[in-house]
């Protein structure tokens, strides 16, 4: 995500770290290098020069440029309006105090909606309360039997009647549904074309008028740009959005869309789509958006991340392990199994303050941890309980029975050792401190 973007502003920061003093020419040749690097991005041209034009007011005078730190203070000033550009603040999806919710979900064929209806239901179940799924998208050959299996996928509810029925008719019999069995909210998946068109306008528009949903919410696929964000204001002209989903985040090397969407058309950003699974959907914030394409990272959703996917009985087992240096193979393959409901660790390593100068260096491949877990799945419970005793025979026994090499099994063996002393080191320090102690990476 940003990958190019990100590489760029680096370098043009880097630049002006490295400079004891600023003069006004040096922040002039640093703006231009940021103006370029963000068209290149497939930024809107307007955006860029508005966006170029408010760095330029605030991080030229003497506050700024006479300061002990010029640099980190320019840099200050572009994440504040790279922020205020995205939105400012997080925009929560509207619930209604009267349930059930109406969330309609709009836009083209191939932007992910059907997807993004499934993602959306798994996380409100997650919250607590109980999604119906609506499959209103009558005319789109298995959309019907798409969203039916995400449902079941995701353990929600799910309403749909047959191809080529009348969509608001489907549309209104869900909601009555959902007021007299409880559920909340409605996510309703609609029809979308090829192209926009006044045909599907105008559908959109009837059940718009007939079930008057709390959130419309655009389905954009963030890889096409511009593309992306011109239809959006089409959207918003014919049906007045409440909110943008954007989808394919994680192919999104530029990000152009998610930097224009909310400065053009006026309306917020509210999800991001980083991924097929069905639980890679995150909130949009601005200012940590704003922190990773700066290269800072993002602490806060990693310790987010963290608390969702770790278990808090879990965790209090593994820190007694830790004081009481008992910590085993065993432990270790659970801790991985926890790591890999996180989501992939490329996007994990991605949110890491620093790490964006070494990310080209650094190879991912979330099939290593399988190829860790089929080792230590092939060792005996003694074994797993005590490593020391794991000699050479035992390795190569290990090996075969993982289809790997007495490397790999080296290799493993090796990084529970590094991993067990890590762990120790941070076990006293309690999860606020070690919180903080990456903080001041940033």
């Amino acid at each position: 995500m940003f990958e190019g973007l990100t590489n760029k502003l680096e370098g043009i920061f880097r630049k002006l770290r490295g400079r004891g003093i600023l003069k006004e020419e040096d922040v002039l040749s640093a703006l231009k290098e940021i103006r370029l690097a963000l068209l290149e991005a497939d930024v809107n041209f307007k955006v860029v020069k508005d966006l170029v034009e408010k760095i330029k007011g605030r991080a030229i005078g003497q506050e700024i440029l006479q300061s002990l730190t010029p640099g980190q203070q320019v840099i200050k000033v572009v994440h504040e309006e790279l922020t205020s550009l995205m939105g400012g603040s997080y925009k929560k999806t509207h619930l209604s105090p009267n349930p059930p919710t109406v969330l309609m979900l709009v836009g083209l064929q191939g932007s992910g909606k059907t997807t993004t209806a499934g993602k959306l239901a798994n996380l409100f179940k997650k919250e607590g309360r109980q999604p119906l799924l609506v499959a209103a998208d009558t005319q789109r050959p298995a959309a019907i039997e798409q969203l039916s299996s995400l449902s079941s996928q995701t353990g929600v509810n799910f309403y749909g009647t047959k191809e080529g029925d009348n969509p608001i008719r489907v549309c209104e019999d869900a909601t009555h549904k959902a007021k007299r069995e409880g559920f909340e909210p409605v996510i309703i998946d609609t029809a979308g074309r090829l192209h926009i068109d006044d045909a599907l306008m105008n559908e959109l528009k009837m059940v718009r008028e007939k079930i008057l949903p709390q959130e419309i919410l655009l389905v954009a696929d963030a890889m096409t740009g511009q593309d992306a964000v011109n239809i959006a204001q089409r959207f918003d002209e014919a049906l007045n959005l409440t909110g943008i989903i954007l989808t394919k985040m994680d192919g999104d090397a530029r990000g152009g869309a998610a930097i224009s969407m909310m400065a053009v058309t006026g309306k917020p950003i509210k999800m991001i789509g980083v991924g097929e699974k069905l639980d890679l959907l995150e909130p949009f914030h601005p200012d940590r958006m704003a922190s990773r394409i700066l290269g800072m990272g993002d602490v806060l959703s990693i310790i987010e991340k963290a608390e969702a996917s770790i278990e808090k009985e879990e965790a209090l087992r593994l820190e007694k392990k830790l004081r009481t240096d008992s910590f085993t193979l065993e432990d270790f393959r659970g801790q991985l199994k926890q790591m890999k409901k996180m989501g992939p660790l490329s996007q994990i390593l991605d949110l890491i303050p620093g790490l964006g100068k070494f990310r080209s260096e650094i190879n991912i491949d979330d099939r290593e941890l399988i190829k860790v877990e089929a080792i230590i799945d092939s060792m005996t419970k003694k074994e797993r309980g005590n490593y020391a005793i794991i000699n050479g025979n035992r390795r190569k026994r290990i090996a075969l029975g993982s289809g790997t090499m007495v490397t790999d099994v080296n290799r493993v063996l090796k990084q529970f050792i590094q991993v067990k002393k890590m762990m120790k080191a941070f076990s006293g320090k309690g999860g606020l401190n070690i919180a903080r102690e990456v903080m001041k990476w940033q």
